[in-house]
Parts: C-alpha cells; structure tokens; sequence
C-alpha cells in the first residue's frame, strides 16, 4: 500500500522543499530533489500499471488505500483514500511518465531563469493535484484535485508575472475554468440528491438499478433545477451535462476553449504538460470514470459527441492559419480533446482513454520539440521567421517529425503498421461511423474533415520550420545550436512512445483484451455493442482518416515546398475567410462584447452610481461630512477675540429681554 502514497506523495514533499526551502539550498539542489522523486514516481506508476492493468492477480479488485478521515457532515461522510483500478493505472503512467521528462527537460529549457526553485516547485505541485484527482475516490475529493490543478495552471501560465501578457492568460484561464467548474460543483450536489452519496462505489451501485424498467412510468420528481421538476431520467441527464460542463472547461471544449490557446504564455514545458498529460485530459478522465451514469443518458451522450465533434473541426480550421509554433500544436491539442470526447460520447471509452495515452506522449513530443526550436533561435516563435533548421538542428528535427507522424495518425489501414496516433485516432473515427448516435453521421464527416486540415497544419509546421530558405536573420542562424542532451533526452523517450504506443497497447485499451485489461474500470451498458461493431465497418470508413492524412499532406507540401508563394495568394483571394480564422472565429471579440465590458459597465454603473452616488454622498461619507460641515461652521464662531464674545452676549441678553417683555404680555 505504501507503493501508492508513496506515487501521490511524493510530488507533493518536492514541491513543498523547493518552495519553502529552494533560497536556502540553491537552484540545482531544487531541480534534482523535485526531478529525483518524479523519476521514482514515474517508475513506480510503470509498475502499478503492469501489475493492475496488465496482471491477473490484485488488479482483478479496484484497491482502496485509506489515507485519513476527511469531512463527517449530515449524509456526507468523506474519507481521503486512493482509489486504484485499471483507469487510474493508465493516468498515474501518462501524468507520471511526461511530468518526469517534463521536469528534466526544464532543468536544460530554463537554466538562465533566476526563479527555477519557484518553477519547478509549481511543476510539482501541478502533478500532485493532478494525482489526487485521478486517484480519487469520491467527488469531493476529485474536486479538490480539480482545483489544486486550476491553482497549479494560474501560477505555471503566469509563471513570468512581469509580462502583462502572461498576467492577463493565467486570468483567463482561471476564469473561464470558473465557469466551468461552477456546472461541475452543481453536478456533484445533483448526484449527492439523487443517490444520497458522492463516492463512487455507492453511486455506481445505485445507477445500475436507479432507472425504472423499460414501459414503467416514472413521472415522480426527484430533483429540482433551475425551477423544473425532474423525474428520474430527466434527472440523470440534467446531473450528467452539469458534469460535462465542468469537463468542458478543463478539457477546453468548444464555448470554453478560449482560454487554451493564451496558455502558451508560460514557459514552454508547462505548455507541454498542461497539453499533453495534465489538465486537459481530466474532463476526459471525469466523464469515463463517471461511465456508469453517461451510460444511462443516451441525451447527455449525444450533446457529448456533438460538442466533440464541433471542437475537434473548429480547432482544427483556426490551427491552418496560426503563425506561431506553440500555438499551432495548442489547437491541435483541443482538436485532439474533440476526438476523446466523440469517443465517450459513442460509448467507446475505452478508445477514448486510448487516444488519451498515445496523444500524451506525441503532443509532449511536438512541445518539448519546439521549445528545443524556440531555444535554437533565441526565443523567436513565429514560424514566418524560421526556415532551414533541419540541418542545423537535426535532433529535433527528427524528433519533430516522428511527432507530426504520429499526430497525423500515419499508418497502413488494416495493418499493425502506424504510428500511435494512427491506432487511437483510427478507431474513434470507426466507433463514431459504426454508432447508433443520433448524431453519428454529422461527427465521423467532422472527424475525417478535421484529420484532413490536422494533417495539413501539421505538416505545415514541419515545413515552415525546418525546410525552405532561412527567413530568420544572419545573426540568429550564425547562433542556431542543438539543445543540449538534458532536454534531448526526454525527447528520445517520448519518440518510443510516439511509435510503439499504439502498436503495444491497441490490443488493451479497445480491442481483444479489453475485458481482461479494464476489469469494470470502464461500465458499458448491455445495449452498448460499439466494441464489437467497430470491426464490421465498411472498407471505405476504414480508408477515410488515410486518405485525409494524404490529402492534407500533399496539400501542404505543394503550397509550403513546391510553390512557396500560393499561401499568401490565397490570403488575398479569400481575406475575409482567411481574417475569420485568423482571429479564431472571433469568440475571444464576442466574449469580450457579451461578457468583459458588460460586466465592466455594470461595475463602472455601481461604482459612480452606487458608490460615489449613493453610499459616499448619503451613507457614512456623506453624514460625515455634513457633520464637519457644522463643526467647521461652530469653528468659525470662536474667534477668540474679547469684543466678538461680549457682542454675542449683549445679543443673548437682548433677546432674553425681548422675550421676557414679549411673554410677559400674553
């Protein structure tokens, strides 16, 4: 048992010794404490995943490790402990193995940084909350991690407070996150009134019989929302799309994804952990951990696929015309979510979870290959401004493209040839052709589109980068260099991983094994058939991600190799197109419109009205000064001259007369 406190622990004493005591012993102390013990966390993980996932022994019962009583209030009796199963399993190697690298990179990446105890303790940290969300086991303890990683992402996208620019990214995506964990916290509250508990082995319990039988009437309500009645269906659906709102904004889905693109304000390995392993795949882990009651909304279910569906195309078409490199590989990460969540939404978690841990080790790859890119040309990130590197920089060139190769999903349909993305990406787009969906039809053409135009955008990296003529300065190539081996080396590793990933595992994740592999981590109901009828697909489904992948390949060799001069004719041809992606469909604008300045004239509205207006002239300023105002006047009245007294006197005394006289003759 102590193998996994010890794998969510000890992230946390790294982060607390480089924080408090990083001044004290010094930078590099910091960096090989918190970079020791991810090591032996990522090892210990590799194990637990062999031993539960891939085992026959322990693994076939989920393991509860207790680790302290936490809240005893009413009904909700919370106790902190670990929930290890097969799900779990596969996020402690995905979180584990690319934090590790995560970490040694950055001890090459930010070297010159005057603040690496201060990094690396938040790189720490960001891993415990993540731990402690993926090994929870009851809601409220999910959402503590859920919020100690909203917290570890405002400090890492934030990280170099001096720019205005990352100020202003961390903001928003802690904002935006609010919104979505407001939808989250409602949620848990609706399941804890429906099933009279948040953990989860209660609540997977009561879900299998909670619906009424198939022609039984259930017109009973259950819950109140927002002023409606809900009987037990309807209540289900409601408490499952208030999940998914939470998951939304974690995962960045389309409405809540404004927020991915600006965290590329940090430094380029958190931009890798946050995208690749991290944050963004916890709304993907929340909705399969919480299968057992999505299964029971086929409508939750179908707003999921559609939502993934609309992200993964939406991201796809503003990532053909970003310029900067980060960028362009942030919205390949959101269009990648949009997949994961097509996946859940069909019932295909296990493909889902797949796609999940082959997309960790490529995306990480494709970022921690360009921060060797962006440190190569002394921190220029736009693509317009490289060209030619691939000679100069053939390590991460390689690195690179074995990325893109995966990414783009390139492989022999109908063969175990391909790389990672090839099998992950492949069998969501089948599941998505094969489901009963309402919507099945409109997300496999979303899907197939979007690895067209992910195909085309990812190629045109590579050859904006790394082929082509120099259009970076004489200065700036004369210092091109190779990354040194500390941050070359977690490249290497994550290059296997982009290969052999999907080729090891297809067969565990979603295919023969998968009862074997997932021992109830992952509930499908009886009616839920997608594992089997992927396979019975028509050729042409199977060829299609193929044939896109091909397509948006030879579509940007011609224009970025074989006639560099199309692209920028094809701007001007279509401008008002070409500016509509450009500026990202213009939601940021929108958002800005509906919600900034509103909410800024409202507080502008009580601040002059309320404040000023009402508070300040007629509460305790105004009394106030209405008081000094009297004061100030009695003030003047004392002159302190001798002539001035006796006058107000013979005055007294003449009107005291007067009256006497006056009363006297009444």
């Amino acid at each position: 048992m102590l193998i996994y406190k010890a794998i969510v622990f000890l992230p946390l004493i790294g982060a607390l010794i480089a924080g408090l005591f990083g001044s004290q012993i010094g930078a590099k102390a910091s960096e090989y404490v918190t970079t020791g013990l991810m090591v032996i966390v990522a090892v210990l993980s590799w194990i637990v995943f062999i031993n539960v996932g891939l085992g026959h022994g322990e693994g076939h019962e989920v393991i509860k490790v207790s680790v302290l009583r936490w809240i005893q209030s009413g009904g909700i009796d919370v106790e902190w402990s670990l929930r290890i199963d097969t799900l779990t399993a596969v996020m402690l190697v995905v979180v584990n193995t690319v934090s590790t690298l995560v970490h040694i990179y950055s001890i090459g990446y930010m070297h010159h940084d005057p603040h690496r105890p201060r990094f690396f303790s938040y790189l720490s940290l960001f891993t415990f909350a993540m731990l402690m969300l993926v090994t929870s086991d009851n809601l409220v303890q999910m959402f503590f991690g859920w919020e100690g990683v909203g917290l570890a992402s405002y400090l890492l996208i934030g990280f170099w407070f001096k720019k205005p620019s990352a100020c202003a990214a961390a903001m928003k995506a802690f904002i935006v996150n609010r919104v979505g964990d407001f939808g989250f916290i409602l949620g848990i509250s609706g399941v804890f009134v429906l099933f009279g508990s948040i953990n989860f082995e209660t609540i997977f319990a009561a879900a299998q019989t909670y619906l009424p039988a198939e022609g039984a009437e259930s017109s009973e309500a259950v819950l109140n929302l927002f002023g409606m009645s809900l009987d037990k269906g309807h209540a289900i659906t409601a408490v499952c799309l208030l999940l998914f709102m939470g998951a939304m904004g974690k995962s960045a889905q389309f409405l809540l994804h404004t927020w991915l693109p600006d965290a590329m304000e940090g430094p380029t390995p958190v931009s890798a952990l946050i995208h690749a392993a991290t944050m963004v795949t916890a709304g993907v882990f929340l909705v399969a951990r919480m299968s057992p009651l999505f299964e029971l909304s086929p409508d939750a279910l179908t707003f999921v696929t559609l939502i993934g569906a609309i992200t993964a195309f939406f991201a796809a078409t503003v990532g053909l015309v970003q310029n900067d490199i980060k960028r362009v590989i942030a919205y390949s990460t959101c269009s990648q979510l949009g997949y994961m969540f097509v996946a859940l939404g069909v019932g295909a978690y296990g493909a889902a979870v797949f796609h999940l841990f082959t997309h960790a080790f490529f995306k990480a790859l494709l970022f921690l290959g360009a921060g060797s890119v962006i440190h190569a040309v002394d921190g220029e990130q736009d693509m317009r401004y490289m060209g030619g590197l691939r000679k100069h920089i053939p390590y991460t060139f390689w690195a690179m493209t074995i990325g893109t190769l995966a990414l783009t999903g390139v492989g022999i349909p109908g063969t175990m040839i391909g790389f990672a993305g090839f099998f992950s990406k492949d069998v969501i787009i089948e599941s998505a052709f094969a489901s009963h969906s309402a919507v099945a039809g409109f997300a496999f053409t979303l899907l197939v589109i979007a690895a067209l135009f992910t195909s085309f955008y990812s190629w045109r990296l590579a050859f904006m980068t790394f082929f082509g003529k120099p259009r970076a300065s004489a200065d700036v190539m004369h210092h091109v260099h190779e990354s040194p081996m500390v941050m070359l080396f977690p490249l290497a590793v994550l290059t296997v991983g982009a290969v052999f990933a999907g080729l090891v595992f297809e067969g565990y994740f979603f295919g023969h094994h998968y009862n074997e592999f997932w021992k109830g981590a992952l509930f499908t109901g009886p009616e839920n058939e997608i594992l089997e009828e992927f396979h019975h697909v028509p050729l042409w489904v199977k060829w299609s991600p193929f044939v896109a992948m091909l397509t948006g390949f030879v579509t940007a060799w011609f224009m970025y190799i074989k006639s560099p001069s199309t692209p920028k004719v094809l701007a001007e041809q279509h401008r008002v197109l070409y500016q509509f992606l450009l500026n990202k469909w213009y939601f940021d604008e929108l958002y800005d419109l509906l919600f900034v300045r509103s909410a800024k004239a409202l507080g502008r509205f009580f601040w002059k009205k309320g404040d000023i207006g009402v508070i300040d002239t007629y509460g305790p300023n105004g009394v106030a000064a209405g008081v000094a105002d009297v004061t100030q006047r009695v003030v003047r009245l004392q002159s302190g001259y001798l002539y001035h007294y006796a006058f107000a006197m013979l005055l007294g005394i003449a009107a005291l007369v007067t009256w006497m006289m006056l009363g006297s003759s009444f």
